[in-house]
């Protein structure tokens, strides 16, 4: 089987063959897009759909490459002697596995028939781009060769299957030329209005034709508006198209007020003041008021 998508996850054409080319090349897939675009939603419904468990390891600005690794815990080794702790004597009992370690040591053995390859699990490795720009150069070795040593142990740590690789990025800074080469790189557009409009009947079936298609119109409008400092994104339509069914409300009355440009409960999809008041300014100026 090839990835596809899934029942909860619409997945565009070139980002399916993104997937399966990047899989078939064992190479990570490196995944950019702005934020809310399912990039995260994305390595879930690869594992979901190929059957397989996932690991995600969330990348914090303070996040070391070492720390998917593994980490050594000496404090904690050196209260245990000071105890007269027995496990003291055993240095692995102090090193805590990381998501990468976690991901080489996996067992899946579900057979990907598309891949020809014994099971592997999904490693996520999600907003790469916050951590310091040596994160990245720093796990060059362990994702080409698949192996890394452990020097408290002396041992080295090899994949007994090689995990698919899906990396994500809201584009804030550049990644290293060195890394890049070693990605099978997609970036996932804005969706169209017909893309959008599958994505909500997955997430919301049975929705009225006529409530979609006023609601899609105006959250265009929105995101398409000229100086808007922050565009809403994809999850944010959803959230507002949720809570425009929880209050009942109908096309006709998401219909502009002739009084106001802002959308019914617009703080799903205007997230800060400066959007707001760009908004109270086109109805200031809709109204003659200029």
């Amino acid at each position: 089987m090839q990835f596809e998508g899934t029942k909860d996850y619409v997945a565009t054409d070139d980002l399916s063959v993104a997937v399966n080319a990047a899989i078939t090349l064992e190479r990570p897939l490196l995944v950019k897009g702005e934020p809310g675009t399912g990039k995260t939603e994305l390595a879930r419904q690869v594992a979901a759909a190929l059957g397989v468990p996932i690991l995600e390891w969330a990348v914090k600005s303070t996040t070391r490459a070492q720390q998917g690794l593994y980490e050594y815990d000496a404090v904690s080794r050196l209260r245990d002697s000071q105890l007269g702790d027995e496990r003291v004597h055993d240095i692995s009992n102090y090193i805590r596995k990381g998501k990468l370690w976690q991901a080489f040591d996996a067992k899946a053995r579900v057979v990907l028939l598309a891949f020809q390859a014994p099971g592997r699990v999904v490693l996520l490795i999600d907003e790469i781009d916050k951590a310091d720009i040596e994160f990245p150069n720093d796990l060059l070795q362990e994702l080409d060769r698949m192996e890394f040593h452990v020097y408290e142990t002396g041992e080295t740590i090899r994949a007994r299957h090689r995990p698919i690789v899906i990396i994500t990025s809201n584009n804030e800074k550049e990644l290293p030329d060195a890394f890049l080469r070693r990605c099978f790189f997609h970036y996932i557009r804005f969706p169209d209005i017909e893309t959008l409009r599958r994505i909500v009947e997955v997430h919301h079936p049975g929705i009225k034709q006529s409530l979609l298609t006023t609601a899609l119109t105006q959250f265009f409008a929105v995101r398409d508006q000229q100086g808007l400092k922050k565009k809403p994104s994809t999850s944010e339509m959803l959230d507002w198209l949720k809570l425009l069914l929880a209050e009942d409300l109908t096309a006709d009355d998401l219909k502009a007020d002739a009084n106001s440009a802002l959308p019914r409960l617009h703080g799903a999809l205007l997230k800060n003041e400066q959007d707001v008041h760009l908004f109270e300014r086109l109805a200031f100026m809709a109204r003659g008021g200029r």
